[in-house]
């Protein structure tokens, strides 16, 4: 009973830190476009936990639409020479910097925040996964290029640690070579 009571709480401590995750105030879907490379990667989620060993660096093209919504294009490269490649529309909500969509591969809502961007060097996100009763934090750290300041590194780190993600499932991927275009 007393480890139920102490899972139950770490659970909604974390739901709470999520909840609290605000976007950057001055955030312009402009100048998000473009290349990035995806450079840390922190969650929980089992599938995760199961696969991170195996996960590299991948890039995400991000396009903003003409009604100011943002196409997020990712793609990465797998040990056997084959592209994995996702793609989503992510619709801008009426708070600038906060993002949704709907994953068709994996059926979640994903409610997204832009929390920290500096638009030439990197972007700090915080995602929230609903697939049914299931909610799962995701953190990222986007760069424009291969590597980021031990700063950057050590405040995204900070920063997932805060959301409630466990030390163990926080992740800086390898390099990677990059996918053809597709």
């Amino acid at each position: 009973m007393t480890l139920l009571l102490t899972v139950l709480g770490a659970v909604l401590c974390s739901f709470s830190v999520s909840a609290q995750v605000v976007p950057q105030a001055d955030f312009n879907i402009q100048g998000m476009a473009g290349k990035w490379y995806l450079i840390g990667f922190a969650t929980n989620a089992q599938w995760f936990v199961n696969r991170k060993a195996d996960m590299k660096m991948g890039t995400a093209m991000l396009t903003p639409t003409a009604d100011g919504n943002l196409d997020m294009s990712y793609a990465s490269l797998s040990s056997d020479g084959s592209c994995w490649r996702m793609n989503n529309l992510a619709k801008q909500t009426n708070v600038p910097g906060k993002l949704t969509y709907t994953s068709e591969r994996w059926g979640s809502v994903n409610d997204m925040s832009m929390v920290d961007v500096k638009y030439d060097e990197y972007a700090l996100t915080h995602t929230i996964k609903t697939k049914g009763s299931d909610p799962t934090v995701v953190t990222k750290l986007y760069g424009r290029g291969v590597e980021l300041s031990a700063d950057l590194l050590e405040r995204f780190r900070q920063f997932s640690l805060g959301t409630g993600v466990l030390p163990e499932n926080i992740a800086f991927l390898p390099k990677n070579a990059e996918c053809p275009a597709a």
